[in-house]
């Protein structure tokens, strides 16, 4: 089935999607800027493939007519998501991307009256940030609803990052901060807090990041105050905590640019045996004015390969009609048990 676009799709994310796709008996289109990294998706697997930059507004207007659902893929999304989501709105196209910038996030969810007047739905947030955490805080509200505060802990374990997730980290490195205290959108510093939470095995230190819930969980739930961390290695906390310091020198364009160019060095992504290997823990945690509180945790496949799934999953619940229109976030859309229905995700209350 041609019905949907992937853009982005040579990038490793994107290629995982793509051949997951495949695996499941669609035939996307593909499309992304480079024509050659293209042109070797087509050989290999004999799909349809477009080469056009964002900016080509009537190209991108004509492709999407053509389709019913487009899975936006290429970061970083700061810089991408925009021209995708108001081509989609003029289109009448459906809207995804596995994107979970906070920015990004809130700018798409701004777009919900226009989306419901273009009947389709706007869901960034499609992959591993920030479906699994979204469905897991959804379902911590269900048993508190009187939950004021909520935190998310997330490990990742045996994995890796793939150049495409560490140069939006580089763009998004002086927003790293991110917390929502009464509602509102509020800026701290890099590692503003540093803690510890126990995954299973013993306390393991977490550090406080700008994670995509601190913006979509907000919408999910109505919690006012939200915060989330993960665990780095003590080498990536110094750094974050130097970065308070030396801002001026590590957020500006030819500094960011350079750190970019070294990310390229690198290998594309974790390996087959990581992916395959590695898995997630995601501890959540809501409380209320009286300090009661619920906690539960969810154990995924390796991230890459969950973005891959879950992404896949929700075009196929769009094209079988299952959507609500307007800006969605995926418990908005499928509930809090969406999570539970991929292989190798458990769900434990603690």
């Amino acid at each position: 089935m041609t019905n949907f676009l992937i853009y982005g799709s040579y990038g490793y994310t994107g290629n995982l999607i793509t051949k997951l796709a495949v695996e499941r008996g669609h035939r996307p289109i593909l499309a992304g800027r480079d024509e050659k990294k293209l042109g070797k998706q087509n050989a290999d697997l004999g799909l349809p493939a477009l080469a056009f930059d964002l900016s080509e507004t009537q190209k991108l207007d004509s492709v999407l007519n053509d389709v019913d659902v487009a899975l936006h893929c290429a970061g970083p999304f700061g810089y991408t998501y925009k021209a995708m989501a108001e081509a989609c709105l003029r289109t009448g196209t459906h809207y995804l991307d596995i994107g979970g910038g906070i920015p990004e996030l809130e700018a798409v969810a701004a777009l919900d009256e226009e989306a419901k007047s273009a009947e389709i739905i706007m869901m960034p947030g499609a992959g591993f940030d920030v479906v699994p955490s979204d469905c897991l805080l959804k379902y911590l509200q269900e048993k508190l609803p009187s939950a004021t505060y909520l935190q998310l802990s997330i490990r990742g374990v045996g994995g890796g990052v793939s150049r495409g997730t560490a140069r939006s980290g580089v763009e998004n490195i002086d927003r790293q901060g991110s917390i929502r205290r009464d509602g509102k959108l509020i800026q701290v510093p890099p590692a503003w807090k540093i803690k510890d939470v126990d995954f299973g095995r013993g306390p393991v230190t977490v550090t406080s990041v700008g994670w995509g819930d601190v913006a979509t969980a907000f919408h999910s739930t109505g919690i006012p105050n939200i915060e989330a961390y993960m665990v780095f290695p003590a080498i990536m906390r110094s750094f974050m905590r130097a970065s308070r310091y030396l801002g001026w020198l590590l957020y500006n364009r030819p500094a960011k640019n350079f750190i970019k160019a070294l990310i390229g060095l690198l290998p594309p992504g974790p390996s087959a045996e990581q992916n395959e290997k590695g898995f997630s823990l995601i501890i959540g945690e809501a409380r209320n004015e009286k300090r009661e509180e619920v906690r539960a945790k969810l154990r995924t496949p390796e991230a890459y390969n969950f973005t891959a799934q879950t992404s896949i999953a929700i075009v196929e619940r769009i094209l079988a009609g299952d959507f609500k229109t307007g800006f969605q976030t995926p418990s908005m859309a499928y509930g809090s048990d969406f999570v539970l229905g991929f292989d190798e995700v458990t769900r434990e209350d603690l």
